[in-house]
């Protein structure tokens, strides 16, 4: 069609009468009559559109109805009929016309809207069919209950002011949050005092862009933006008008987006200057030299949707309407370079306050919202992904499924591969049925391309990479990889990335589950170059190799299997497990090694910075979340041994799931450790400082009163009945309070734990009570205590007088503390107890007296069967059985 005709599969009651009263009015023309109206009709121009003479030259009365009727709409036709009768002098028919419409129809709806009346219809239209937005799943939600505010970063200075610091927002310190000032300044006035009339807002796939713009028009309709500089807005969606097959002009399109046909198109385009349009996804422009991109300078010529928006993009066609242009990433070569004098802005995804907004938002309910935040607030690689909005939604839509379905969060769809997982699979849901297959290709080709990169150490990749996998112009191209121009020493120089480096590690990690069969493992690029790569670039690959492990599980390896339509090989599975059975960590800082003492509050290290090759180790089994396999792979570790680590939540919450899977005889021991972040205590009254001296059950009290521990998961998860834990050992670590409670709660459930080192840490006198509390236990299962304390320990009374309690300890081990002779008495009247069980006592680093060392010869006198080390009694210690191998 050559026209911007109306298709009118169904008329309603009025637009049955118009057609009738239009086609009563030419039947009453004679054929000269109708034969002037023709002509007529031909030189007139409404709202600067006329029907093509080929159509009119030989229409009768009813054939002219009907194109009138197609061409206008029904009560907009009636308009146009009236006015072309009067000029081909047939004006009692056209009276009659009139006449008739006001007695059937009444005032006209559209036609006689003055413009300023139009303006106000059109922006009460835009807020009916903007009020919504529909999500990836197809659910539609109120733009202002839904949008949060975005950062957005400026090029040039015109956001500048009340930026937000980089404590707030890891972006770039010029980022402001998108609200309706930061949208109102976008067009503000430069240094030289020169208005942009294009602004260009760029940024990755899913970092909402086209939200952003759909909020700035509705904000526009609801009187919030630009009201005394633009009189209408257009949305223009490039790439579904790209699509779209016929030709039609500027004009048409605009028509398109107004409530009816009647709109004043031609007075609307008269003041260009008052028009702003909004052109969503301009990258998917062809390229300026292509011939589909010629660009039209007439509003009212009919031709191909690239042509019009190529025309709008370099001011070709209303040179002085403004601009607002969405792209995916710049190409100074392709976009830029058509644009005169854009303002440039890209948009940075949510800062980590506006990531807590859109849960609310999303969740609408503040007990869900708060549990589902929370959950993805302590798994930091999670939460640093959420600032980009899309991820944000995936998560949501997953931990919203998890919440109806009663499930609990800590065990379900809390890692990361799971996430991204389901990414990819609403990327091919999305795909029409017929196209799956070949999208199901490109994703596997994306994989390779992604794993050459991450293992070649390269994040972009020339046109010929794509051309050679047969991914240029592909869908996941459009998705997944950004491209760019730059300038080059003779031609442009085109190169392509991914969307977000994750996403490349992701891609590379999935591209070993959907290798064939009979693929080469051991062949350069293969699984091996991946695990036993070179050790500089272990941190290089971490995540590659966290999303591996995360894709071993079962339950991912059939959700591989059921998105893209194969089976996967175990062969990459036993592959993984052996490399972890192999793999020797370097060891921890043994027992006797002196350590410096950390300050109150330790300095940041270089090293604290550093791959932790263990921990990361964990995190990889972590992130498959299948026991039997994490169990399997520990079996090889008689010991898991971390030192120098600075806990996050997330680091807890990785070894916890591990120790839970740990096999019998597995021991854990922690050097030099941070367990928990300092807090800023509260400065308290003199009345609780005089009541924290009042006694020990007061203490007792508090400390019950207390949060859990940041290490409390830990503790839980010894407690676990599948988990075989038997050592654990805490060295030159610092203990609280709240620490010392909760492990002494899990000593009196651990199934498996026997032997708890306490070396060189500090702890409190509350804490070493609640310790001698946990031992003395009936249910706890500990035979051997090994304490190495700094210092006076006056508390130490609370253990020894735990031994006559504890029926499984068997052996203390006191070396490196500092016993007067006043508890050495103590002890021994305690050992001599009839309740004491305890047939080992190693003091062989402390110092006595005379008077305490006869003391305890009378004591190995009175039990023979007491061993008792130490160089000044007579009998030698025995060797001693410590933990050698170590992780």
């Amino acid at each position: 069609m050559d026209g911007p005709e109306a298709s009118c599969p169904s008329m309603g009651p009025r637009a049955a009468v118009a057609r009738e009263l239009l086609l009563a009015a030419l039947e009453d023309l004679s054929q000269e009559q109708l034969k002037r109206f023709r002509h007529k009709l031909r030189d007139s121009l409404a709202d600067g559109r006329s029907i093509p003479w080929g159509r009119l030259e030989l229409a009768d009365a009813v054939d002219l109805a009907e194109q009138l009727t197609n061409f206008y709409g029904p009560e907009p036709a009636l308009d146009v009929a009236r006015k072309t009768l009067k000029r081909a002098d047939v004006r009692d028919v056209a009276a009659r016309l009139k006449e008739q419409r006001l007695q059937r129809l009444g005032r006209s709806s559209s036609a006689l809207l003055s413009l300023s009346e139009y303006k106000k219809k059109y922006r009460e239209h835009v807020l009916r069919q903007h009020a919504k937005v529909k999500e990836r799943n197809a659910r539609s939600v109120k733009i202002s209950k839904r949008f949060t505010k975005l950062l957005i970063a400026a090029e040039s200075g015109a956001l500048e002011e009340e930026a937000l610091g980089p404590a707030e927002a890891p972006e770039p310190q010029r980022a402001r949050r998108s609200d309706t000032h930061t949208f109102s300044r976008l067009y503000r006035r430069d240094k030289e005092g020169q208005r942009p009339l294009t602004v260009v807002l760029q940024g990755p796939a899913g970092i909402g862009k086209t939200m952003a713009a759909k909020k700035i028009l509705y904000d526009w309709a609801a009187g919030k933006l630009y009201q005394s500089q633009v009189d209408f807005a257009f949305f223009m969606p490039c790439g579904e008008l790209l699509e779209r097959p016929g030709a039609r002009s500027l004009a048409d399109l605009i028509l398109d987006q107004c409530p009816d046909r009647g709109a004043p198109v031609q007075q609307m385009l008269g003041q260009p200057q008052r028009l702003l349009f909004i052109l969503d996804g301009a990258d998917e422009l062809p390229a300026p030299d292509a011939p589909e991109a010629a660009p039209c300078t007439d509003p009212f010529e009919a031709t191909s949707g690239a042509r019009v928006l190529c025309g709008l993009l370099n001011k070709a066609l209303l040179p002085t309407a403004r601009l607002l242009v969405t792209a995916r990433a710049s190409a100074p070569g392709r976009l830029q370079g058509r644009l005169c004098s854009p303002q440039c802005a890209e948009v940075c995804g949510f800062s980590d306050k506006d990531k807590k907004k859109y849960f609310y938002k999303f969740f609408q309910d503040e007990w869900r919202a708060e549990r589902a935040y929370r959950f993805v607030k302590e798994n930091e690689t999670l939460f640093a992904l959420c600032f980009v909005p899309f991820v944000c939604w995936i998560v949501c839509t997953v931990l919203r499924q998890q919440l109806e379905l009663g499930r609990d969060l800590s065990r379900t769809s809390k890692t990361t591969t799971a996430m991204y997982l389901l990414f990819i699979a609403s990327v091919l849901s999305s795909a029409p049925a017929a196209d799956r297959p070949r999208v199901q290709g490109e994703l596997r080709k994306l994989c390779r391309l992604a794993r050459e990169g991450v293992l070649g150490h390269r994040a972009q990749f020339a046109e010929k990479d794509l051309e050679r996998l047969e991914l240029r112009g592909s869908k996941v191209q459009t998705l997944f990889l950004s491209k760019k121009e730059l300038p080059g020493v003779l031609e442009t120089e085109v190169t392509y990335q991914f969307t977000d480096q994750s996403f490349q590690e992701f891609f590379a990690a999935l591209s070993y589950l959907l290798e064939d069969e009979g693929s080469p493992g051991g062949e350069a690029g293969g699984l091996g170059t991946l695990l036993r790569g070179d050790a500089q670039l272990r941190h290089y690959l971490a995540l590659t190799t966290r999303f591996l492990f995360g894709l071993l599980s079962a339950e991912r390896m059939r959700d591989i299997e059921h998105h893209f339509g194969c089976v996967v090989s175990e062969r990459v599975k036993r592959h993984a497990l052996r490399w972890v059975q192999g793999q020797g960590c370097p060891r921890a800082t043994p027992e006797g090694t002196e350590v410096l003492e950390d300050k109150e509050e330790p300095e940041e290290e270089e090293e604290e910075e550093e791959l932790n090759y263990p921990l990361e180790l964990l995190y990889c089994l972590y992130e498959s979340q299948e026991d039997a396999f994490v169990r399997q792979a520990l079996g090889s570790f008689p010991e898991l041994a971390l030192e120098r680590v600075s806990f996050s939540r997330m680091d807890i919450a990785v070894l916890s799931y591990c120790v839970r899977c740990c096999p019998t005889g597995q021991a854990l021991r922690l050097v030099s450790c941070r367990l928990a972040a300092a807090q800023k205590r509260k400065k308290k009254s003199l009345v609780k400082r005089l009541q924290g001296h009042l006694g020990s059950s007061s203490s007792r009290a508090t400390t019950k009163q207390l949060p859990p521990s940041s290490l409390c998961p830990l503790f839980e998860a010894m407690t676990d009945q599948q988990c075989g834990l038997t050592s654990l050992t805490f060295s030159h670590c610092k203990l609280p309070d709240t620490v010392c409670r909760d492990l002494s709660e899990a000593l009196r459930a651990a199934p498996a734990l026997t032997e708890l080192s306490l070396l060189h840490c500090r702890l409190s006198e509350v804490g070493l009570r609640l310790l001698s509390e946990g031992l003395a236990w009936p249910q706890c299962r500990v035979q051997t205590l090994r304490l190495q304390l700094p210092g006076p320990q006056g508390a130490l009374q609370y253990l020894v007088a735990m031994l006559r309690q504890s029926p499984a300890l068997t052996t203390l081990d006191l070396s490196g503390c500092q016993l007067p002779g006043s508890m050495v008495t103590y002890l021994c009247a305690v050992l001599q107890h009839p309740a004491c069980s305890l047939q080992t006592l190693s003091l062989t680093s402390v110092e006595l007296s005379e008077g305490s060392v006869q003391e305890l010869q009378a004591v190995k006198t009175e039990k023979p069967d007491l061993v008792i080390m130490h160089p000044a009694l007579d009998s030698r210690p025995e060797p001693h059985s410590g933990v050698t191998s170590a992780l």
